[in-house]
């Protein structure tokens, strides 16, 4: 009977303790989660980009409407489309941080999480039209 009550204190002992491990677990990625969703866009300083880019870390469809309707764009030089780009990505992709803002906050660049393809340094460029709309995204991998 000994036994069994301390086989029983062992067992209820080892459960806390998983237990534990496994919020602290969940805690800290609800942290993670919670930092990269309110990251500081105060760097950026044209109001259109920050907008744009508050909406794809958002995951915001609103992504596109600060678009002209057919954006040329870029990914590490290379022509990509940008719509089917972004149907995969919207969502999925964000900035972690911002590092540095350049050409009057057109220009970001800071560390990414690119889904699938893992977090590396990147850079945005944006460019604007006269209507204030972007007609071009040039992104890709700093080297």
């Amino acid at each position: 009977m000994k036994r069994n009550f301390l086989v029983t204190i062992v067992l209820c002992l080892s459960c806390a303790a998983c237990g534990q491990k496994i919020q602290e677990k969940e805690s800290r990625k609800i942290m993670t989660t919670q930092k990269q969703k309110n990251m500081d866009l105060s760097k950026i300083t044209d109001d259109t980009v920050k907008q744009a880019i508050k909406a794809l870390q958002d995951g915001d469809k609103s992504w596109y409407g600060f678009f002209t309707e057919n954006p040329l764009m870029t990914d590490d030089g290379n022509p990509v489309d940008f719509q089917s780009f972004f149907s995969n990505a919207l969502g999925t992709e964000k900035f972690l941080s911002i590092d540095k803002v350049e050409n009057d906050g057109k220009d970001i660049y800071g560390s990414f999480q690119a889904g699938k393809w893992g977090t590396f340094r990147t850079y945005f460029k944006f460019q604007k039209n006269n209507e204030g709309k972007f007609d071009r995204l040039d992104i890709g991998q700093l080297k």
